[in-house]
């Protein structure tokens, strides 16, 4: 898919043959360590999962050139480190980054949302503040924040709102449907 500049992306991998691009609590935080030196200069970032094995990411890109160099070498330096750390070879996700432009107000909420309850739907845990590596409590804490938090809680009319809005389990077919997931 053509990238533009100004542009909301749900962007997204998984690890080849579907395996663990993550295999312990420091690669997650490695990975969003990465993300923020390569990638978030040339982007914004409203919601993010990173399972075990694959991420997911609803980002607006600002500047299409820039950004596609530093996905490109956020993920070749994810996937060295990962492959010296692991003494493995070979690639570790399946093929080039997947990415779905988001054009309307209505899927901002839904794409944020379907991120967040991956963790649920994967039966990792049970509740998503539960979830370390999520932007959920994020939303929900005080702390500050790299996601354009306050941008994302008006879409949703505000903070009770957001998390009503996120104890409605969503149909993940319906969605992949509608996103062509």
């Amino acid at each position: 898919m053509k990238i533009n500049s100004d542009t909301y992306y749900h962007l997204y991998n998984r690890g080849n043959n579907k395996e663990h691009i993550f295999f312990e609590n420091e690669n997650y935080s490695y990975f969003l360590n990465q993300f923020k030196n390569y990638v978030l200069p040339f982007s914004e970032v409203y919601a993010y999962c990173l399972m075990p094995n694959h991420f997911h990411l609803f980002i607006k890109i600002n500047d299409k050139i820039l950004f596609e160099k530093g996905i490109k070498n956020f993920l070749i330096s994810y996937s060295k480190s990962i492959n010296k750390k692991y003494n493995r070879v070979g690639s570790l996700f399946q093929g080039r980054y997947k990415v779905t432009e988001i054009t309307s107000n209505s899927y901002f909420t839904r794409i944020i949302t379907y991120i967040h309850q991956n963790p649920v739907a994967a039966k990792l845990i049970i509740n998503m503040e539960d979830y370390k590596y999520s932007s959920y409590a994020a939303y929900i804490s005080e702390k500050e924040t790299l996601l354009n938090k306050q941008e994302v809680l008006d879409w949703f009319g505000g903070l009770n709102s957001f998390i009503d809005s996120h104890k409605i389990i969503q149909d993940a077919n319906e969605i992949s449907r509608h996103l062509k997931l």
